[in-house]
């Protein structure tokens, strides 16, 4: 009879260190690979490029495998309990950092039956690190950047996202990361801000700034970054034009709209003004919504109804009663707004939408409830935060702060400590 072996690899970028190890592993009998999910990769680091469909066609043809299954976690122990395979192969590189706990479960499991780890020497002169860059460089399609958010709902809990104004804020928003924990850390994806854009060139937050020039925007974004974007629609404006936008959005690669059930001049919702904004009909909005909808291509394509109830006083009915007329309208999510310090009507909300029998991904932007944590906003049934304006708001201080010092000084010295060495923002696009 022959020897079971098992395999677990992301396989997002196959390289001749993973054809290596199945080599070794075809030995010592019958190989079975365990692909990694794009949840269980998610868990740790950033979303693999290709989808778990298509990296599992692409491992069932390598040489010497037999089969391939799902493995849903980092740890191996479920899919050991159910194999019970004689050998387990991976490379020598886990037994120090991250992976050396995960290694010694595999150890431990494998002694119940009498299994053993084979470990054949780390494959040298391979980086995945410096392939994922790589293929960052070459860029990304429309079609799969505009996939990529639906993608990043299903493998995590929260998808982090952060606001990005121009082509320098994107590359932030692409390159920034921390590790923590053993994890890597970074933002998923991108808000397009029309209170950040407007600021930007100037000018007030009433949608003065029109679709065609927020266009612009977007565009220095998409050629420097791969990550999915989210365009603030405001209004929509009338659903003959929003239908127009949802095109443009969606041949552009954008992943999703969000639209806001105010009406009249806009104001921005977290604007300390006794002059309450007017909120358009449900019936209105949902017409919006479902203009938008059939104008759509793809099935990948997002439009995000916001809900303004919590803002203007009308209350957690109100906005459950527009959440279901906008759900059942074709709405993809809900942004649930709130300019509250303590979001208590905000979790009201989340907890009685779980009671709903059609659900969606619900939004979150906690602005002014921004000591609340992307855990806590998890647990209340949070998919999307949004960190609606940060960057900019930290950026115009500073230069402010400059701008000052040097007028006041009249000289650029005192300035230097502000300001990034000039070889450095010389050096900063490549």
């Amino acid at each position: 009879m022959k020897k079971t072996i098992y395999v677990a690899m992301s396989a997002d970028l196959i390289h001749p260190g993973h054809l290596n190890i199945l080599k070794v592993a075809a030995k010592y009998g019958e190989v079975t690979v365990g692909v990694l999910t794009d949840k269980a990769i998610a868990s740790y680091k950033r979303l693999p490029f290709m989808a778990y469909e298509q990296r599992k066609t692409i491992v069932e043809n390598l040489k010497g495998v037999e089969r391939v299954i799902p493995q849903d976690t980092l740890d191996y122990v479920p899919n050991l309990l159910k194999l019970r395979p004689d050998y387990v192969v991976h490379g020598d590189d886990w037994k120090e950092g991250v992976q050396k706990k995960t290694r010694q479960r595999v150890i431990d499991t494998l002694k119940e039956w009498g299994g053993e780890l084979i470990e054949p020497t780390y494959t040298p002169g391979i980086s995945s690190t410096k392939l994922n860059r790589a293929l960052k460089e070459v860029g990304t399609t429309p079609e799969v950047r505009l996939k990529r958010l639906r993608r990043l709902l299903e493998a995590k809990d929260v998808v982090r996202v952060m606001e990005a104004h121009s082509g320098l804020t994107g590359l932030i928003v692409e390159k920034t990361s921390v590790k923590k924990e053993g994890q890597l850390l970074e933002f998923d994806a991108m808000w397009l801000s029309s209170l950040t854009d407007s600021t930007n060139k100037g000018k007030p937050d009433i949608e003065v700034v029109d679709v065609t020039s927020r266009m612009n925007t977007i565009n220095d974004i998409l050629e420097t970054t791969t990550k999915p974007i989210i365009y603030d629609g405001d209004s929509g404006g009338i659903p003959e034009h929003f239908a127009y936008t949802v095109r443009t959005l969606e041949r552009m690669g954008i992943s999703a709209v969000i639209i806001e059930d105010k009406t009249g001049l806009k104001k921005n919702s977290l604007f300390d003004s006794d002059d309450l904004q007017k909120q358009d009909s449900i019936e209105n909005i949902c017409h919006k919504i479902q203009t938008g909808k059939k104008s759509q291509i793809t099935e990948d394509f997002m439009i995000i109804a916001r809900i303004e109830s919590l803002n203007l006083g009308m209350g957690v009915e109100d906005a459950l009663e527009r959440a279901e007329a906008y759900i059942q309208a074709g709405a993809d999510g809900i942004m649930i707004h709130s300019k509250e310090k303590e979001p208590v009507m905000l979790f009201e909300f989340c907890d009685r939408f779980t009671a709903f029998e059609q659900k969606v991904p619900l939004v979150a932007v906690p602005s002014t409830y921004s000591h609340i944590t992307e855990k806590e906003l998890s647990e209340k049934g949070i998919s999307i935060v949004i960190y609606a304006n940060h960057l900019l708001r930290s950026a115009y201080p500073v230069m402010e702060q400059t701008a000052r010092s040097i007028l006041e000084h009249q000289r650029a010295k005192e300035a230097d400590e502000h300001c990034m060495p000039i070889k450095e923002i010389i050096s900063l696009i490549t």
